[in-house]
This record gives structure tokens, sequence and C-alpha cells, in this order.
């Protein structure tokens, strides 16, 4: 496998698997720091949307009044269907605690 199909631009894989409704919205919260990534164990506050991500990566960011974090799988090559874009990644968002209103 090539370099290049190991790695993807954090905003073109927030938009695939529909973590963002237009990949401008994807930079636009990227370049406002309201992403963060862990690598490694190593957590940080995105700022460039053209971060290159690879499979293995946590993104967690707010999805309306939602904490969405989500660990990447896969990049896929084109904005498919909800189903295939939640083949992309494994979804690690906590669900909210018993009893709480949401």
């Amino acid at each position: 496998m090539s370099d290049s199909a190991e790695i993807c631009r954090l905003d073109v894989w927030l938009w695939r698997a529909r973590l963002s409704p237009t990949r401008t919205e994807a930079a636009r919260i990227i370049e406002k720091g309201r992403v963060r990534l862990t690598r490694a164990g190593q957590q940080a506050r995105m700022s460039k949307a053209g971060y290159r991500v690879r499979p293995g990566d946590v993104v967690t960011l707010m999805r309306g009044e939602r904490l969405v974090e989500a660990r990447i799988v896969a990049f896929g090559t084109r904005r498919g269907p909800p189903a295939e874009a939640a083949s992309l990644y494994e979804d690690l968002t906590r669900p909210p605690p018993e009893g709480a209103d949401g």
C-alpha cells in the first residue's frame, strides 16, 4: 500500500465520514480549533484542515450538542451513504450517564 493510501486530509475525512455536512464546514471548525486529534497517546487541538490523519487516530469534536469521539479505521474514496460513512470509523463516544437529561 502506498503512503498516499495510508493518509488523508482531516477535512476530507470528516466530510466523507459524515461528521461534517460540507468540506468547507469541516475546514472551518478545524481552523477554529474545535477538533482534537489523539495519536499514540498524544492529544492536540488541530488548526489546519490539511493535517494528515492515519488509521488509528482518534478525532474528537462537537457535533451539534453532542461530543463525538471516533477512531479512524478507513478513509473511503467518496462521500457515500450514511452506512458506508459509518464504516470509516469506530464510534468511541461515551453514552450520557443514566438519568441525565439530554
